[in-house]
């Protein structure tokens, strides 16, 4: 029985044997393909460091506003009676937009303009009886104040009707009427709203750190997502003189011409004031940037050799401080020469000394003033 189970165990080690040595050697061969492998260059685009003259500016976000803007409101009561504008038009100065029922007044102002007739004529006859010494100067003078107490009767009669005619008092857009035909106002009543469009103002609010590089007849730039890719230029015409205790922020208008009356009061924009000043600055596309929380780092390309010995392109992590972004690139303050090149998209997939590719038939399109088309 013990010689049948050895035989048996013998056949099997035959058997076996050969199956391991061979997945031994397969595993052997692996290990040492593993070790002599190289990965493939990453694809990359690349973009050279480039010097170029920004103006410095400061940002802020303002609100517009309109040089001569107010809600009009009837200043007495009354019936309207006519109303002699549409909605959304544009009127002049001293136009008569609507007209309260005066028929009461008119036949008062009738009554008194009678009145204020006879003064006169009893005035005129008084004075030629005084050039003839027929009567006193007492009478004269009761004459002469009962004319003065008839034109001033007639004056306040007219004062009354014209403020039963509300007018524009400067030129500029009506808004939508907020009254009726034959609707009763009261003193005070809202009508509806005249804003004067151009110009225009932006109202907007800086840091006291910045008030030193402040003053007026600066130009500025004003963008609104109202209308992408747009932006409205325009000057600094006010600086308040004092300053927001709470925010110890300064605030500044800036006016812009708007003919078409595109800017509307209300509305927000993003604002930019050009300084004086013209810094020269080195400026990289944003997407060569690798952010981290321990510093910011670009990939800079450099001529190396692989293994055996063939030239390639490979990739040195750089740390850089950044200044201000404008359009698809950012302002390098220290880290970077003029001249060199770096990685400006694929920096999420490289490492310290890799191996590149360089294929720029597909890198992005950096502007100073991007036109995105899906904004």
């Amino acid at each position: 029985m013990f010689k049948k189970l050895s035989l048996t165990g013998f056949i099997l080690f035959l058997l076996v044997a050969p199956m391991v040595a061979i997945k031994a050697l397969q595993i052997s061969a692996l290990i040492a393909m593993g070790k002599t492998m190289v990965p493939p260059p990453e694809a990359v685009t690349t973009a050279e460091v480039r010097e170029e003259t920004w103006r410095p500016s400061l940002n802020a976000v303002g609100s517009f506003a309109a040089v001569q803007g107010v809600t009009l409101a009837s200043e007495a009561s009354g019936t309207v009676s006519r109303i002699n504008f549409e909605s959304g038009a544009e009127v002049a100065a001293g136009a008569v937009l609507v007209e309260l029922d005066t028929s009461v007044e008119e036949a008062q102002l009738a009554s008194a303009l009678a009145n204020a007739e006879l003064a006169r004529l009893n005035l005129a006859r008084a004075k030629s009886l005084r050039a003839q010494n027929t009567n006193s100067q007492s009478e004269l003078d009761s004459f002469e104040a009962q004319g003065k107490q008839a034109s001033a009767e007639v004056k306040n009669i007219r004062a009354v009707i014209a403020k039963r005619r509300v007018t524009a008092p400067f030129a500029g857009r009506v808004g939508i009427r907020q009254v009726n035909l034959g609707q009763f106002l009261a003193v005070g009543t809202p009508i509806v709203s005249l804003q004067s469009l151009d110009p225009i103002y932006v109202n907007f609010s800086l840091p006291q750190q910045n008030l030193s590089q402040l003053s007026e007849g600066l130009g500025a730039r004003v963008s609104t997502d109202v209308y992408p890719g747009r932006e409205f230029t325009g000057q600094v015409t006010a600086i308040n003189p004092d300053l927001d205790a709470a925010t110890r922020s300064v605030k500044l208008q800036i006016t812009l011409a708007n003919p078409a009356g595109l800017l509307r009061p209300g509305m927000f924009g993003s604002v930019s004031v050009d300084l004086p000043v013209a810094d020269k600055v080195l400026i990289i596309p944003a997407t060569s940037v690798l952010y981290a929380p321990y510093g910011d780092t670009v990939f800079v390309v450099e001529d190396g050799k692989d293994a055996a010995g063939v030239p390639q392109k490979t990739v040195r992590q750089q740390f850089v401080r950044l200044g201000v972004t404008r359009g698809d690139f950012v302002a390098v303050a220290s880290g970077l020469k003029l001249g060199e090149t770096i990685v400006s998209a694929g920096v999420f997939k490289l490492r310290n000394g890799v191996a590149i590719s360089v294929d720029n038939s597909l890198a992005p399109d950096a502007r100073i003033a991007p036109t995105p088309t899906d904004s």
